[in-house]
């Protein structure tokens, strides 16, 4: 199981860092996925960042990435 760290792009739309609908920032074990939208199916929490400034979405699970329609889907269960 892996733990996500979801936080809002405020540099969205910036070269490198998604057009203006990337709105997400979605972190797995290091590797950063920016999505348009995100769905959580399992328990989550809020946390604040390392850098003690920003706070995250978290949670526990297993993500799926729809990238017809740019979405992250976090799970409770591994369903790939």
């Amino acid at each position: 199981m892996n733990k996500y760290l979801i936080r809002f792009n405020k540099s969205r739309g910036q070269a490198g860092r998604g057009t203006p609908e990337h709105v997400w920032r979605v972190f797995e074990n290091g590797n950063e996925f920016l999505v348009k939208n995100f769905k959580i199916n399992t328990l989550s929490f809020s946390e604040i960042d390392a850098s003690g400034l920003d706070w995250n979405l978290c949670c526990y699970g297993y993500m799926a990435l729809d990238k017809e329609t740019s979405t992250a889907i976090i799970n409770i269960e591994n369903k790939q």
